[in-house]
């Protein structure tokens, strides 16, 4: 099983159908769901599954955080959306990669993110930070 790092195919279609609304407030609920080091996910994926998430309990719920402060802006020619950094307090979790999905559209993918390893928490804080939200750094970019 393998996660990498990548905007869903399914996602660029997806756009052009305006199936996501990423304004604030007023648009679409976003997630982020955790996955264990048995997930497979990749451009392929194309909606959220339990499948292989981290268990349900210990500071973390089935499907995740919802994502906010959701700001899609541009900068020159790239379209680029940010959110808020997003923490599991109190957690004991272990996750290997996570899927950022519209869970008012059909759970539709959005984003899959590798961690590169297993990241852990211990009765701590699982936390998910950002990049900076500008053209090139920006979690999801359109250039």
């Amino acid at each position: 099983m393998a996660i990498s790092t990548a905007m869903c195919t399914s996602f660029k279609s997806e756009l052009m159908s305006a199936l996501h609304d990423f304004d604030n407030p007023g648009g679409n609920t976003f997630k982020i769901a955790l996955y264990t080091s048995s997930a497979t996910l990749g451009a392929s994926t194309t909606a959220y599954s339990s499948s292989d998430e981290v268990a349900n309990g210990n500071g973390y719920t089935t499907g995740g955080n919802t994502l906010t402060s959701v700001s899609p802006t541009t900068s020159g020619t790239t379209a680029y959306v940010d959110f808020a950094d997003t923490t599991w307090s109190a957690s004991t979790i272990t996750a290997n990669g996570a899927l950022i999905y519209n869970a008012n559209s059909s759970n539709a993918a959005v984003v899959t993110l590798a961690f590169g390893s297993d990241k852990s928490s211990s009765n701590g804080d699982f936390v998910i930070i950002f990049p900076t939200a500008n053209a090139t750094d920006a979690i999801i970019r359109i250039a």
